[in-house]
């Protein structure tokens, strides 16, 4: 007597084994994820019906095992094919879960195209059972069918979805490393699913005990079953950390709502007293231009045009800051605008090395005066950080749906602390007198009026690298 029948019967271990993966196809199904904009909710569907075809044809082999003999010949082979038809399909559908999984991260137009051909692959190997083999009513025949579809769907189905899943993982990391080595182990559920159901034919006794290869299908149905059931909680997760994340831009936003009412009254406030002063400080300059000769009385006057020019910044730049109106988009081209920066900063860049890659790029809506200005204040942050000389790095390039432009230097680089208040309003490293800090905070309010993004990060290099993303329409 084998060792698994003293454990289990064979009939209840071809249940157990099917209603896991009907579970999983369950789990799958009844996950709502409509709240989450995850990737993976895209392709989960075809892992869900997998685990429903994979789990039926079992009960169907089940079925056969139990009551096979009360059927006539032809009876038998109508419900082997229908069982070749379920396994073969499940197995397609693992593996095009696979490849969409894969296609999601690395946009292959080779992957996209592998998703056709196997389905074409599978119908045309239908097809030859059924024509050429339809007469023939032996049982070796559905024997060698299904070898060949596990060695070939099956092997690969189960390899590609272990890859995908594997990859996967280490994505989302960010957002939960319980919920990232959970799709690891289905992964590794899927690799040793690989073997067993792929490479190993069915009702093989594996060596030395005599279990049934089927016992350790099982096992892995309910390692890769369990570890899903618990990876779906990153939709959970995910949700979650969006509506916090949705809570603190409102209360962010009410914030910046409040901060920008009380500068624009400021910055009126200011200018009126500013304009005044500088008026007079230029009636005084020509009223008393004969004591301008005298050194230390020309000093105290330009420290004090100095000081009317630095205050009409502060109020200029609160005034902008408190803007919050929609802003004109028109077609350009990106690299046309960091050209006309490049141009105005010509001066300033005439001790820095500036190195420029910019691929071909599609015009996209922009308001080319404020992306310039974006670009003027980063370039203007990184000549200041490399103390007027350094190597300058700017590159564009288009990614999916997103023209990405990296401005990199070999500057200073921000403290960890920093780094996360950089866009922060009044938030500046420099010293006294040097900035408002309403640079960058002004340059990320423009961006997201593009519907883009802006992100600073050190480098390897020492400096900084500043990484804007602008959508393509």
């Amino acid at each position: 007597m084998f060792i698994i029948d003293k454990l289990i019967s064979v009939h209840m271990l071809y249940f157990l084994y099917g209603l896991t993966f009907l579970f999983l196809g369950a789990s799958i199904a009844l996950k709502d994820m409509k709240a989450s904009k995850l990737k993976i909710s895209s392709c989960l569907w075809l892992l869900s019906i997998f685990g429903f075809a994979h789990g039926f044809h079992e009960w169907v082999e089940l079925f056969l095992l139990s009551n096979g003999s009360q059927f006539s010949d032809n009876e038998l082979y109508k419900i082997n094919f229908f069982a070749l038809f379920l396994v073969g399909g499940s197995f397609l559908f693992l593996l095009l879960f696979g490849l969409s999984l894969i296609d999601i991260f690395y946009e292959n137009k080779y992957i996209k195209l592998l998703k056709p051909f196997a389905v074409v692959v599978f119908v045309l190997m239908l097809l030859y059972f059924f024509k050429f083999e339809s007469g023939n009513h032996h049982p070796q025949f559905f024997i060698f069918a299904n070898n060949l579809l596990r060695k070939t769907f099956g092997f690969t189905g189960s390899l590609v979805a272990c890859y995908g899943l594997i990859i996967y993982s280490r994505r989302v990391k960010k957002i939960s490393l319980p919920i990232s080595r959970y799709f690891l182990y289905v992964g590794i559920g899927f690799f040793l699913y690989s073997i067993f159901a792929g490479l190993i034919q069915s009702h093989t006794q594996m060596v030395p005990f005599s279990i049934p290869v089927e016992f350790f299908r099982g096992a892995c149905a309910v390692l890769i079953t369990a570890f899903l059931f618990k990876a779906l909680n990153i939709f959970d997760i995910h949700t979650r950390n969006k509506l916090e994340q949705e809570l603190k831009n409102q209360a962010k936003s009410e914030k910046m709502v409040s901060l920008g009412l009380l500068s624009a009254g400021v910055a009126h406030e200011i200018n009126s007293p500013l304009t005044n002063a500088s008026l007079n400080m230029q009636m005084l300059r020509n009223q008393f231009a004969d004591s301008l000769s005298n050194e230390k009385i020309k000093k105290k006057f330009d420290a004090v045009e100095r000081n009317i020019d630095r205050a009409s910044v502060i109020a200029r730049e609160l005034l902008q800051f408190s803007q919050t109106q929609e802003i004109i988009l028109s077609p350009m081209d990106v690299n046309q605008v960091i050209e006309s920066t490049l141009a105005q900063l010509k001066e300033k860049l005439s001790k820095v090395k500036v190195t420029c890659k910019q691929d071909h790029l599609p015009k996209i809506n922009l308001n080319s005066p404020k992306l310039e200005q974006v670009f003027l204040n980063v370039i203007h942050n990184s000549i200041e950080a490399m103390g007027n000389s350094g190597e300058l790095f700017i590159r564009t390039n288009r990614m999916n749906n997103e023209i990405k432009i990296v401005i990199s230097d070999n500057g200073t680089s921000i403290s960890m602390a920093h780094l996360s208040k950089v866009f922060d309003p009044f938030f500046t490293t420099k010293e006294m007198n040097r900035g408002t800090g309403l640079g960058l905070s002004i340059c990320h309010g423009i961006i997201e009026q593009h519907g883009g993004t802006i992100i600073l990060a050190n480098n390897k290099r020492g400096g900084v690298d500043t990484t804007i993303t602008l959508p393509i329409p």
